[in-house]
């Protein structure tokens, strides 16, 4: 997937602003199922936020890493412990 451009990802901010997280990182981090459920996520919304609550910083840099590179999605934002992905839905043939 080709990297967002500033322009892409300062619309992209733009419309995440007014976004509430959707999924919650629990205790037991980036499971199976959360990698999952973000996907899905994806699938439905294009433009998701996720909060890493219970991850120290590099615990939640590492995750959001995770992620984009095993959903093909693009990090748009990391502010706190909000992350804020980006997948393009696929175009419909």
């Amino acid at each position: 997937m080709d990297e967002l451009s500033p322009i892409e990802r300062k619309k992209l901010k733009a419309r995440a602003h007014a976004l509430n997280p959707i999924i919650h990182l629990g205790s037991k981090g980036l499971t199976e199922a959360v990698i999952a459920e973000i996907g899905r996520a994806l699938e439905a919304h294009e433009l998701i936020k996720v909060r890493a609550g219970g991850m120290e910083r590099h615990e939640r840099e590492a995750a959001y890493m995770e992620i984009c590179a095993r959903l093909a999605a693009q990090p748009v934002q990391h502010i706190g412990k909000v992350l804020v992905v980006y997948r393009k839905k696929p175009e419909d043939s």
